[in-house]
């Protein structure tokens, strides 16, 4: 993979561009290390180079990188210290990292950088995004990357674009998606509130100050309104299937949170005591259609990449993508979260979506997708 023609398409460097900054967290006794893991961090330290080694023709001064200590869950706020640190990546873990390694201040470190790249195992995407917004950077994060996800860097981002904005201007000028599911022999219907909002664009081109993006990436999505507007609930309801395991767990929804579990079994009772003792994890946070699936890209078991390849339904933290919800709804910090569920047989083969459409204000309708498949 070429990374420098990569940054140059995803980031499109120019003046002022001066400076690259790659950052990666590290395993602890809470979180423990794993050989993916091991093999990110040193990929990390390897891309590091390649990218110093082409920064001239970047355009850019300088490329460094920086390490943290992992945050505990996905998409928890960064801690306000990271480390400069020269040894053998794959070794590297909190303790090594403290001791030896040399801290610099986060804000410091992010306001001196003008593109950030984000190799992490847990997602740094919300608090980034945030922080991008205020201190004018621009970033990729690849949370979960893996060598399985590097066919999907090679491709015409360009018409990636292209497909994802199509949806994303359906799903601004929508005020309501209906989605119809089918498994084990029933239907389920989810209606999502769509109005108050705009649809953003997740295309693998990043080149405007102040932006975060996954990569590998093809999507569109939008956070269904959540009703913080005073005597304007959120119609966001229905009946919301997810396979988890061999278990299908059915959650009923209303005004957008899924209130209670419908289904018995392992994984709803757990589910069950998850929404019970953290309710804002029941926030339908997005609606994502991915679109990567139609270029032939496959599932690989990480969400990052996964996420792309077709209609997914995010719960929890929404503040990054421009919603109402964020850290300080949690009852627990280490307990904020952000967690995609994909609709593709791959990944839930129990789950068929049967139709989703789109409705206009005028009532206008358009079926997007049928039988898994889109139809635009």
């Amino acid at each position: 993979m070429d990374l420098v023609a990569l940054a140059r398409t995803v980031f499109q460097p120019r003046l002022p561009d001066r400076a690259l900054l790659v950052v990666a967290d590290v395993p602890d006794a809470r979180v423990l290390d794993s050989g993916v893991w091991r093999e990110r961090r040193t990929m990390a330290r390897e891309w590091t180079r390649r990218l110093e080694a082409g920064r001239a023709a970047l355009g850019l001064e300088r490329v460094s990188l920086l390490w943290y200590p992992n945050v505990g869950s996905n998409n928890a706020d960064l801690p306000e210290t990271f480390w400069s640190w020269d040894g053998d990546a794959a070794r590297l873990d909190r303790a090594r990292l403290e001791a030896e390694g040399r801290p610099v201040a986060r804000d410091e470190a992010l306001r001196g950088a003008d593109i950030v790249l984000a190799p992490t195992e847990l997602s740094a995407t919300a608090p980034l995004k945030l922080l991008a917004r205020s201190m004018g950077f621009r970033g990729a994060t690849l949370p979960g990357f893996t060598k399985a996800m590097t066919p999907a860097l090679g491709l015409d981002y360009e018409t990636v674009d292209r497909r994802v904005r199509a949806f994303a201007e359906r799903l601004t000028r929508a005020e309501r998606l209906r989605v119809r599911f089918f498994g084990v022999g029933r239907e389920f219907h989810m209606s999502f509130d769509l109005r108050h909002r705009e649809a953003h664009v997740s295309s693998g081109l990043i080149r405007e100050r102040g932006t975060v993006g996954n990569l590998p990436s093809g999507e569109a999505y939008i956070v269904p309104y959540e009703g913080e507007r005073a005597g304007d609930p959120s119609r966001t309801a229905g009946e919301l299937p997810v396979q988890i395991g061999d278990e299908l767990v059915l959650y009923e929804v209303k005004e957008n949170v899924a209130r209670s579990v419908l289904t018995t079994g392992r994984a709803s009772w757990r589910e069950a005591d998850l929404l019970a003792s953290e309710p804002a994890y029941g926030n339908m946070a997005e609606v994502g259609l991915g679109v990567l699936g139609e270029f032939g890209i496959e599932a690989c078991g990480s969400v990052l990449l996964d996420e792309k390849l077709g209609l997914h339904v995010a719960f929890g933290r929404s503040d990054h993508f421009g919603g109402a919800t964020g850290p300080k709804a949690f009852r627990d910090p280490a307990k904020v979260i952000h967690l995609d569920r994909v609709y593709v047989p791959s990944l839930q083969p129990a789950i068929n979506v049967a139709e989703a459409t789109l409705f206009a204000p005028d009532g206008a309708a358009e079926t997007i997708l049928r039988d898994g498949r889109y139809v635009v």
